[in-house]
């Protein structure tokens, strides 16, 4: 199964971290997100990268360059930063199978395998790694609702209302069938091609998508202290750090 991280963005909250890199750039224990990124995706099989990038892409082709621990790299430029589907996109013609996706800007000591092997199995059409955050938190990412069975019956994204404080952590996989849906988005209030209007579109076509519960910890490196505190749960250890919490 081939893996798309998604690298392209500028990481504007994070300054004055990026004033002179790439988001994915950003170092935490000694090496940036997005090998980071690798390194989970390794584990779990990736027989190639593809990573989408953007903003200073110059930074991530050259630390790369063509492979990652004998993993071959293949890099898609998206021009502009019109949102997660848009994204996607550029993605397309490097994917003919089921594939792992995770946004490079995360974080994960978690059961990403669980993930991996339903998409295996053949049940769901797409699974998803999804986690319950403080309600306060949910409207700063893609909110679930999901059915009795586990399914994903809706994806709201940043609502100012959160339905639910279910949410997506970064980690899905997906068949092709995704393409097609991200080419069938318009363009919300944000002016972004947002993917939960893609899932969503999947969901109506009558495709199954599994929530798969958090087993462990991941951080969103959106500012500052959470890089600090991503590096420190890296040099503490999961399991003391997951009980602090």
């Amino acid at each position: 199964m081939n893996a798309v991280v998604l690298a392209a963005g500028k990481g504007t909250r994070l300054q004055p971290l990026t004033d002179d890199k790439p988001k994915a750039m950003v170092e935490v224990d000694g090496q940036p997100l997005v090998a980071h990124c690798f390194d989970q995706l390794a584990n779990l099989g990736a027989e190639e990268f593809v990573v989408v990038v953007g903003h200073m892409k110059e930074h991530i082709i050259e630390h790369f360059g063509d492979s990652y621990e004998g993993i071959p790299i293949t890099y898609a430029h998206q021009r502009e930063q019109l949102g997660l589907a848009h994204a996607l996109l550029t993605v397309e013609d490097y994917i003919d199978d089921e594939f792992m996706l995770m946004l490079g800007d995360n974080i994960f000591q978690s059961n990403l395998e669980d993930v991996v092997r339903r998409q295996r199995e053949d049940r769901a059409d797409a699974a998803f790694l999804v986690e319950e955050v403080p309600w306060e938190e949910a409207s700063r990412y893609g909110v679930c609702n999901t059915n009795n069975y586990g399914e994903i019956i809706e994806v709201v994204e940043k609502p100012d209302d959160p339905p639910t404080n279910l949410v997506m952590t970064g980690f899905y996989t997906f068949s092709p069938e995704i393409f097609h849906a991200c080419h069938l988005v318009q363009p919300s209030n944000r002016g972004e091609y947002e993917i939960s209007e893609a899932i969503d579109l999947l969901i109506r076509s009558g495709r199954t998508i599994d929530a798969i519960g958090l087993d462990g910890w991941r951080i969103d490196v959106g500012y500052p202290e959470d890089r600090d505190k991503a590096e420190q749960r890296l040099q503490n250890g999961t399991e003391v750090e997951a009980e602090a919490d």
